[in-house]
């Protein structure tokens, strides 16, 4: 069992693609943000509040460097670069396969951050949801606009199935599976938007054919890890 645990989490992929999406309009996302590193978007992410930006701990593999904010167009002259001042991960957090997939990002103080609140009580099942990012489309290997797709909440017992019940524990399934609709390695990061409120982080598929997936997209259950008024369980590091 724990080699085929390895065998199969070994094949995780993790994204950045928005399959079968759609072009954000103008100024509708004013929360999401582009994480960034020295060679460029590393990862999507959204705004907390003024000082906070949640991302997915996977992100911090590379040597983040500051958020882009203002657009969705990430070569607009109206972008914003705010400098990454601290990371903080989850304690206990390995990979992505092994849960905890979620990250707060400490920026320089925003005077007009556009938030997106997140959902700490839950939520009805197949609830229609979007996700969001600058990751691969099916024609380019990059998007410099936004672009979004809507997905549906996917039966938590469903999910597990389909993934042989190696999931780990307090995360939500949605797109990727019976829908070619959903993520493909890269828009890590990204929230997963229901009724307006972020209830889920970006975190991995298995992506071997994004256009049709054969696995539910994973996204992190912000509920689970994410208090109000800053009361994160999280440990600094760096």
């Amino acid at each position: 069992v724990q080699s085929y645990f390895v065998l199969c989490l070994s094949s995780l992929f993790i994204v950045d693609r928005i399959i079968h999406g759609r072009k954000v309009q103008e100024d509708s996302m004013q929360y999401m943000v582009s994480v960034q590193s020295n060679v460029g978007h590393e990862c999507g992410g959204f705004l907390l509040n003024e000082e906070y930006v949640v991302t997915a701990a996977h992100c911090g593999e590379n040597q983040l460097k500051y958020v882009l904010l203002g657009d969705h167009n990430l070569k607009s002259s109206k972008i914003k670069k705010v400098s990454i001042n601290s990371t903080c991960k989850l304690q206990g957090y390995e990979d992505p396969g092994h849960g905890k997939d979620i990250m707060i990002l400490r920026v320089s103080m925003l005077s007009k951050a556009h938030l997106l609140y997140t959902n700490i009580s839950g939520f009805a099942k197949k609830t229609e949801c979007s996700v969001a990012g600058w990751g691969k489309t099916e024609q380019t290997d990059h998007s410099d606009d936004l672009r979004m797709v809507n997905v549906a909440i996917i039966n938590q017992q469903t999910c597990q199935k389909q993934w042989d019940n190696l999931l780990p524990h307090n995360v939500i399934c949605a797109g990727g599976f019976g829908m070619n609709k959903g993520f493909c390695q890269g828009d890590s990061g990204g929230p997963l938007v229901c009724n307006g409120r972020a209830v889920g982080v970006v975190s991995f598929n298995r992506g071997f054919n994004c256009d049709y997936p054969d696995l539910p997209n994973v996204y992190t259950d912000i509920s689970k890890y994410l208090h109000w008024k800053g009361n994160y369980d999280i440990k600094r590091s760096a």
